[in-house]
């Protein structure tokens, strides 16, 4: 087990460095870019974008651009679009600053360079470095990511051997009734329905509906800190865990319910073994084995994509949030450092699913396998 562990750890490098590699091209050739995002605010035709490069603020560089304007003498073709009729000086400014003025192959060299070493840079838009971004945003998606994991695992499995046990039963039509209903509705609309409800809509108001925690939380006992984070993440997890449990329910049903039927628990049966004996000690082990091969899987999804509307409905600063803002406004140093550590934890996490394996059923010898 050890050397396998071993194997897969190196196996990452290259994994990670090939993923960065693929992504890093297709940002390149992507349209748009930090430099496109300045000429845009400098125009006064940006939508979205919040332009505030590492050599100062937007009103820093409107001045700048509204000299080189004045100076400019005609229109200078330029290879970004909506620059004509700024100074090239300017747009050399810009990228000397962004680093654009190196070759792609020596720019991305650079930049796994200093991840290496552990050093992520700075938002181009933000002007705070990415770590600080990073670990301001990370308590809320690491509160929705396993909160909301461990309530759908929680619930998910027991009712789907319930189901399976009980398949054609009442309980199996009415429970899938409602899975089907969480299934169908995503759950954004779930969250706004909670809001309606629960958070000062319509009806009552019990629940807060911005941040993790309340003003003055650091003030707090500790056992009213515990109750205010909760209060906080009650409706945002409740929308995300009824929209979540259906597939893994079902999941879990089938799973079951192939292992019932096997030749095996027919003979368990045969030698008198009672009825939980054998679902518990014999098939439980094999029908969890694909179970847990989604964790991972569903960990990842929830921690830092399956959120990002949750976080904009419920006002919380969460990865997803940071990420999609990132995108919109390409800034670069963001994007890459959050898609270096999101990947990194998410072959980590793979690693640790496929270690659970071993777990739910020793049999497994991760040792007879070529990674």
């Amino acid at each position: 087990m050890f050397a396998y562990i071993i194997r897969r750890l190196f196996l990452i490098i290259p994994t990670l460095f090939a993923i960065m590699v693929i992504n890093f091209g297709i940002i390149q050739v992507a349209p748009g870019g930090p430099i496109q995002q300045i000429i845009a605010e400098v125009k006064g035709t940006a939508v979205g974008a919040t332009a505030r490069f590492t050599g100062g603020g937007a009103g820093e560089v409107g001045g700048v651009a509204g000299q080189t304007q004045a100076g400019a003498a005609g229109d200078v073709s330029s290879k970004y679009r909506g620059a004509r009729g700024l100074d090239p000086e300017f747009i050399a400014e810009l990228e000397r600053e962004f680093g654009f003025d190196k070759p792609i192959p020596e720019r991305f060299i650079y930049m796994m360079g200093k991840f290496v070493q552990l050093d992520f840079g700075e938002s181009y838009f933000r002007g705070r470095k990415v770590v600080d971004l990073v670990l301001e945003t990370m308590p809320v998606s690491i509160s929705l990511g396993l909160w909301t994991t461990l309530l759908v695992y929680l619930i998910s499995i027991p009712l789907g051997i319930a189901k399976a046990v009980r398949d054609g039963s009442r309980f199996d039509v009415w429970t899938s009734g409602v899975i089907i209903a969480g299934y169908a509705i995503p759950s954004f609309l779930f969250a706004v329905l909670l809001i309606v409800l629960f958070a000062g809509g319509s009806y009552l108001d019990w629940f807060p509906l911005r941040g993790l925690v309340s003003d003055g939380w650091g003030e707090l006992p500790w056992p009213e800190k515990i109750a205010d984070y909760f209060w906080h993440l009650i409706l945002p997890i409740t929308a995300l865990v009824i929209g979540g449990f259906a597939t893994l329910t079902m999941l879990t049903k089938n799973s079951f319910l192939a292992e019932i039927h096997q030749q095996y628990v027919i003979t368990a049966r045969a030698k008198g073994l009672t009825k939980r004996r054998v679902l518990y000690g014999h098939v439980f082990r094999n029908a969890m084995l694909i179970i847990i091969a989604g964790f991972p899987g569903a960990f990842i999804g929830i921690l830092f994509t399956g959120a990002l509307l949750i976080e904009v409905i419920f006002s919380l600063n969460g990865l997803g949030l940071l990420g999609y803002e990132s995108l919109i406004n390409r800034d670069y140093p963001v994007i890459f450092a959050t898609l270096f550590f999101f990947t990194l934890l998410g072959l980590v996490v793979r690693l640790i699913g496929d270690l659970m394996y071993v777990v739910v059923d020793p049999r497994i010898d991760f040792e007879a396998r070529r990674v």
